[in-house]
C-alpha cells in the first residue's frame, strides 16, 4: 500500500534534481537512496548507534571511521540549520523589539522589516 510522507520543499528540489539526471522517478530516486542508506548502515564500516552516540556527545568523533565521520558531519549539519525553539524564541523577541534578527551575506546587521507596517 503506497503511502504519503511531508518531505521538506528542500528535500524535495534535491530529489527532483538526482531524479532528473538519473533517470528515474521522484519515487524512485526516494526508494534507490533509502537502499543505499539502509545498506550503508548495516555494513560493517558504519555503525549509526555510534553516530548517534557522537550526535548526542557520549562518543568523541575522532573515534568515527571515515565513513561514520562523513555521516555524523552531515547530519550535524542538517541539525545546525534548524532553529531549535528557544532560537526561534529569542528573534521573536528582537523582531518585535525592532532589533536586529541576522547577519546578510556581507556580514552586516539585518533588522526585522514589518510588511503590515505603513
Amino acid at each position: 500500500m503506497a503511502q504519503s510522507v511531508k518531505l521538506a520543499d528542500e528535500v524535495m528540489a534535491l530529489v527532483r534534481r538526482e531524479a532528473d539526471l538519473h533517470s528515474r522517478s521522484v519515487a524512485g530516486q526516494i526508494t534507490h537512496w533509502l537502499k543505499i542508506g539502509r545498506a550503508i548502515e548495516h555494513s560493517g564500516s558504519y555503525d549509526h548507534v555510534r553516530i548517534t552516540a557522537a550526535l548526542e556527545g557520549r562518543l568523541d568523533t575522532t573515534e568515527l571511521t571515515e565513513e561514520e565521520g562523513t555521516a555524523w558531519l552531515d547530519a550535524i549539519t542538517e541539525k545546525m540549520g534548524r532553529a531549535c525553539e528557544e532560537e526561534e524564541a529569542f528573534h521573536a523577541k528582537r523582531h518585535k523589539l525592532g532589533q536586529g534578527v541576522g547577519l546578510d551575506a556581507g556580514g552586516n546587521l539585518i533588522y526585522a522589516r514589518d510588511d503590515a507596517a505603513p
